[in-house]
């Protein structure tokens, strides 16, 4: 189980670090490439938006051919998108690259997740998962530097680097063996589970989330950009935020599992919802950095939690656990696209403070949603004997 977990952590790593490393080269492609704040927002959200229309697919291969085969799949298209990438000079070109980048995550994320999930104990869901997560959150810490590294020597060799660290992934992921078996759902099944009430519930508190966090990618970096900040300040904050991020995780992953879902994930949206107001009101570098570390910290707290619900729900509805990685990817990758998107393009009509609150209200909404909608038990466990 320990090298599953390392192995599934790294290449999810991989997957968050290619992510991320947009950050600090959007306002470089945005001045080179003559981007307006919306045209910015779709770069960025291109790789969340092959994430969403790859993510119920990718669960269905992970479903039927088995989690290993997929991830080694989805390893080889990152390597080779993210080249591609590394050498476009057209938008149009960067946005396709990223969002074959982001299909590809779909299949990484959905074969890790199922082969992690089967293979652990059920009491342990939450400490897996999180410990999963907060190493993928890691990646974000080495993402924005590579992205400012990449805005030094050039994007070709360090995208380029991407193929050969995947396919010595794609080798190490072949040498594992798989403890599950593919199971061949219908997909009337299938699609009627996943439009029941749970399971609709916990797509959502994973969604309004990454809804924040999309927004904050674009308008963040553009925002440090217009008050005098450099590559290196926008690096500099996104990586403070992810490794506070990446402590956090496994810790509440490992909280839920003995006191239930809801009080991670309304702490850490609560702190979510306040860092968006002040955000909204910002005039100074520093409070924007501050407010980048503050939402972290919430992120820390309330994605572990949301994720394992949602493997929660598969395990009590006998969905397939790949079909739930793939909910989750779907969930977190559209409430990207809305962020990234829909806060581009009203930054762009109103300035940034509208979008951050309204992102704060749908934030404190969920909040007052999740205290009906979530138990404030822990998930029962099986019974020692």
């Amino acid at each position: 189980m320990r090298r599953l977990l390392i192995l599934a952590s790294t290449m999810i790593f991989l997957d968050v670090v290619f992510f991320s490393a947009i950050a600090p080269l959007l306002p470089e492609y945005a001045d080179d490439l003559d981007l307006n704040d919306a045209q910015a927002g779709i770069l960025s959200a291109s790789y969340a938006a092959g994430t969403l229309i790859a993510s119920l697919p990718a669960g269905f291969v992970a479903s039927r051919v088995g989690p290993r085969k997929t991830a080694i799949v989805g390893l080889s298209l990152l390597g080779v998108a993210s080249l591609a990438f590394g050498l476009a000079q057209q938008i149009l070109l960067l946005d396709l690259a990223r969002f074959i980048q982001g299909a590809a995550g779909a299949l990484i994320w959905s074969g890790a997740l199922t082969w992690l999930v089967t293979t652990a104990p059920e009491e342990k869901r939450g400490s897996v998962i999180g410990t999963a997560l907060g190493t993928a959150v890691a990646g974000a810490l080495l993402g924005p530097a590579l992205g400012a590294l990449a805005g030094s020597i050039g994007t070709g060799p360090v995208f380029g680097s991407v193929l050969i660290i995947s396919l010595v992934l794609a080798y190490a992921a072949s040498r594992l063996p798989e403890t599950g078996v593919p199971q061949r759902q219908s997909l009337r099944e299938v699609g009627a589970t996943m439009l029941s009430r749970p399971v609709v519930t916990a797509a959502v508190f994973v969604a309004v989330p990454s809804v924040m966090f999309g927004a904050i990618e674009v308008l963040v970096p553009l925002r440090i950009d217009d008050l005098g900040g450099s590559h290196g300040v926008i690096a500099a904050g996104f990586i403070a935020g992810a490794g506070l991020e990446a402590v956090l995780a496994p810790m509440a992953g490992r909280l839920s599992d003995r006191v239930g879902r809801r009080l991670p994930y309304v702490t850490g949206l609560s702190i979510c919802a306040f860092a968006m107001v002040v955000l909204a009101l910002a005039q100074a570098l520093g409070v924007v950095l501050a407010t980048l570390i503050v939402t972290s910290l919430g992120a820390g707290l309330c994605f572990a939690p949301a994720l394992t619900l949602i493997s929660d729900v598969a395990a009590s509805s006998s969905l397939h656990q790949g079909f739930a990685a793939g909910l989750s990817n779907m969930a977190w990758a559209s409430g990207q696209v809305i962020g990234g998107v829909g806060g581009g393009v009203v930054a762009t009509l109103t300035g940034y403070a509208v979008p951050s609150i309204a992102i704060a209200a749908l934030l404190v909404a969920t909040v007052l949603y999740a205290f009906r909608a979530l138990s404030p038990e822990p998930v029962a466990r099986p019974a020692e004997g």
